[in-house]
């Protein structure tokens, strides 16, 4: 193998690497943020609510498209000699594919029960029901192994270029 072919080997390894290690950062770092603001509220101050109102709203983009639930549970509670109210669940609420688990969503906060809220306390007008999943936190993992996988890779590439063997190998007559 010429000089040239094991350079351009080695720079492609080093380039493939350094795409691999900024993948896994990126999604590291977006895994991360969703663990903190998952951690987040559950700094805020939990007060008793009321459910005022549950319903499933269903809704289809098109024709062809499913059927995707939206549980739509209105609640009130108090802050500080105010009565506010709020629709949130969690703090970015998305829609089930699956009727049963909305309904069973309903259920779990039926108008007039008694529950409670979480409220930030930087902004009280806004609450949520539930805490998001700490799941992004048990995920990091995955990304982080092409983060170093990436960076051994690029290493490896550059070693491979400044040892004694490969200068020996280029040096090598071609027969």
């Amino acid at each position: 193998m010429d000089k040239t072919s094991q350079r351009a080997g080695s720079w492609w390894l080093a380039g493939m690497g350094l795409m691999l290690a900024v993948a896994g950062t990126v999604f590291t770092m977006v895994l991360w943020k969703a663990w903190q603001r998952a951690e987040e509220t559950r700094g805020w101050t939990e007060v008793p609510c009321k459910v005022l109102s549950s319903q499933i709203k269903s809704e289809q983009a098109s024709r062809h498209s499913p059927v995707k639930h939206r549980v739509i549970v209105r609640y009130e509670y108090s802050w500080q000699g105010s009565t506010l109210t709020s629709e949130r669940i969690r703090r970015v609420d998305g829609v089930k594919s699956d009727l049963s688990v909305a309904e069973e969503l309903r259920e779990r906060y039926a108008r007039g029960q008694q529950t409670v809220c979480f409220v930030n306390p930087a902004d009280p007008s806004f609450a949520i029901l539930e805490h998001d999943t700490r799941a992004a936190l048990y995920s990091i993992w995955f990304p982080l192994l092409f983060v170093f996988g990436g960076l051994r890779m690029m290493w490896s590439a550059i070693k491979a270029r400044s040892t004694p063997l490969a200068s020996a190998l280029q040096a090598a007559p071609r027969r």
